[in-house]
């Protein structure tokens, strides 16, 4: 009883995520069209990935042509967080839970998902978070289709120029962000940049250049930040 009340408790936490998931889960079915993925590639992504920045970000790869192991990497790059994600989840986890269902649910952590139950009080048992995956997947997953079967009864002209949404989207990731950091703006600035010199040159490959500029700006943007805490607290000492 008290497994299938949390279970319960977890579906109702999801429903908003589940709600918010409808329209981005949507486009990305309508992008994925667009991009020329099947409507059975499409759902079999979501299914497998269920990474609504990583899913894009591979949408514009595939556009461009690039390489698997180019999409593998920018891919895990994006998701770098989930190590944090996870590893602050699992301790506020209940101490009776076991390594099978941690190893299931893990699969079901996101941004959203991972709010819900970070702020949720007490601690967090496996039924209850299962409920609030479960209800967010099967959004997210289904939503996915139902957006490519609608792009698909869209006339030629507007599929074409549902592409542009694409970059409309990740603007939409990346302005809230840059308005709480300065640094999120000169980390976005830089890695353009590096894009830019290793598109144009020609001394990358698209999807290496996108991949190679991530890491590099991101290396150089933390190695700055690490020597102004310390000098800062040199300062103060």
């Amino acid at each position: 009883m008290h497994t299938y009340s949390s279970f319960k408790q977890g579906v109702q936490a999801g429903l908003s995520i589940a709600i918010g998931y409808f329209p981005i889960a949507l486009t990305f079915g309508l992008l994925a069209k667009t991009t020329g993925l099947t409507i059975s590639e499409t759902v079999l992504m979501s299914l497998l990935v269920f990474a609504g920045a990583s899913q894009y970000i591979s949408l514009s790869l595939i556009t461009m042509g690039t390489g698997l192991i180019e999409i593998i990497l920018t891919t895990f790059i994006v998701n770098i967080r989930h190590f944090l994600m996870s590893t602050s989840l699992n301790e506020k986890m209940e101490d009776d839970e076991r390594i099978f269902p941690k190893l299931f649910y893990s699969f079901g952590i996101t941004d959203e998902t991972f709010s819900v139950a970070a702020t949720k009080d007490g601690t967090v048992s496996a039924a209850y978070l299962f409920g609030v995956i479960s209800v967010s997947y099967s959004s997210w997953v289904l939503n996915s289709g139902l957006g490519h079967l609608v792009g698909a009864n869209l006339p030629k002209i507007l599929q074409e120029s549902m592409s542009v949404a694409l970059y409309a989207m990740f603007v939409g990731l990346l302005v809230p962000s840059m308005k709480k950091a300065a640094k999120v703006i000169f980390l976005a600035v830089l890695a353009a940049c590096f894009n830019s010199i290793f598109t144009i040159t020609g001394i990358l490959e698209p999807g290496w250049a996108i991949v190679s500029a991530t890491l590099l700006s991101a290396v150089l943007v933390e190695a700055i930040e690490t020597v102004k805490r310390q000098r800062r607290l040199d300062h103060e000492s």
